[in-house]
Formats: C-alpha cells, structure tokens, sequence
C-alpha cells in the first residue's frame, strides 16, 4: 500500500565489537578484532579463511562454546556475552546443533542410538530414525560406527546434530577429513537438513569450492571479517568441486 513502510528482517544474531583475547606464553593473542555481524533466520552462511584467521573462534562464540572478551552477542533478545556458563549450556542445549570436522560418534551405540543420546534431552526432538532418514541413512540405523564409512558417520553426525530441530546449525570444516565425492554427499545432507528444519546454518571452511552453495559468503583475516558478498543463486552442492 502506498505510504507503508517495507518489512525489514530482523536479524537472529547481532554481533556488535566482538573481541576474544587468549593469553598464551608468548603473550596476548587476539583471535577476534572487532566484529560486527548480523545473521538471519534461515539464512545460509560460509566463512572462507586461512588457518588462525578467528574462524574456529568466531563459530565458538555463536555456538555459546565460548564467551568474547569484550563486545555484545545478541542472539534475539539475549546477550550471551553477559552469561556464565550455566545459561550458555542451556542455550546451546536448547538452540544449537554442532558438526565438527571429526564425527565423535559414540563407538558402543549403533547409528540410531547416537542419534537418539541428542533426542532424549531435547524439549521438541523429531524422531531419531526421521532425522537418520534426512540425511539418507535409514537403512543403516542399526549399524555400529565401525561398520560406516568416514561420509555415513558424518552424516549421523548430522543427523545427531539437527535431531533437536535446532534455530542454529554451525559446521566447523565438516568435510575436511573427507574427499571431494564423500564431501559434497555431505554438504548435500547439510543444505536439506537446514532447510528441513529452518535453521541458520554457518559453515566455516578454508575450501573457497564451498562458497557457491550459501546465501552470504564472509571472509576472515586477522580476526577480523574483511569482506562478504551475496550469491544471487545458491549453487547446489552436487555441482561443487574443490
């Protein structure tokens, strides 16, 4: 209508002069410079950078992992700068699935039962054997992670981590144990995984292949975020190639 204003988003994350400091023995080490960020619901996120850039860093303090030294990280109305430990565990119980670089599947528990550790202790879980089947592994369900190949136990790795129905998906190098074939397999799981449950998802990698698959690419130097671009069409992650 004439007059109106237009809708705006509003962001899910707002980052604002984030810093983290580590003290080491050689001295202070900065891993985060400054940032200011805001991402959005169900928007999909790569961060491209060099080893030691703040990447790994950055993805911890989104996750509640970490807490920075200084600055403001409002995930909606709350600041999880200003939480201890206590509310950061609850927060990242409640909103936030994990996929790391390597599977930390449980070697006792078959595919199923890894996947459904998650599901008991979340408030809105959907069925574990659903998640299983998200990701293309429902005929494997009963097999023990020894029994999968390196891709299968990063997809229940997925599956594990999205079972919650998180508002918040972080992936940290998830195919960097993983060959170019096996890889985009998994990042094909990811994107269908995100989309099924609306999550932000943010993927960190030093792989620039990746980029063309997400909404928003952001690159890391110096702890600092030194530019960013918008795809204006998400490549499917089956034509990628690295």
């Amino acid at each position: 209508m004439p007059g109106e204003e237009p809708c705006v988003r509003a962001p899910a994350f707002r980052l604002r002069g984030v810093t983290k400091t580590y003290a080491t023995g050689a001295g202070a080490v900065r891993a985060l410079d400054g940032v200011d960020l805001d991402l959005f619901p169900g928007e999909f996120v790569v961060i491209l950078g060099p080893s030691g850039s703040g990447k790994s860093t950055l993805l911890n303090v989104l996750g509640g992992l970490d807490a920075p030294t200084s600055g403001s990280v409002f995930f909606h109305d709350h600041d999880l700068a200003g939480d201890d430990e206590a509310p950061r565990t609850a927060y990242r119980r409640e909103h936030v699935g994990f996929v790391f670089q390597f599977y930390n599947l449980l070697p006792a528990l078959t595919a199923l039962e890894n996947v459904a550790v998650v599901a008991e202790i979340a408030a809105d879980a959907m069925p574990p054997r659903e998640a299983l089947g998200l990701v293309g592994l429902a005929d494997r369900a009963d097999h023990f992670p020894a029994e999968l190949s390196g891709g299968e136990q990063q997809r229940v790795a997925v599956a594990r981590a999205i079972v919650k129905r998180p508002a918040v998906l972080l992936c940290d190098e998830p195919t960097g144990a993983l060959d170019v074939r096996t890889g985009v397999v998994v990042l094909e799981a990811i994107a269908r995984v995100a989309a099924a449950v609306g999550a932000i998802t943010v993927l960190i990698t030093h792989n620039a292949g990746i980029a063309a698959m997400a909404d928003r690419v952001l690159s890391m130097s110096g702890g600092r975020i030194v530019g960013q671009r918008v795809n204006a069409e998400r490549a499917p992650a089956a034509s990628l190639d690295w």
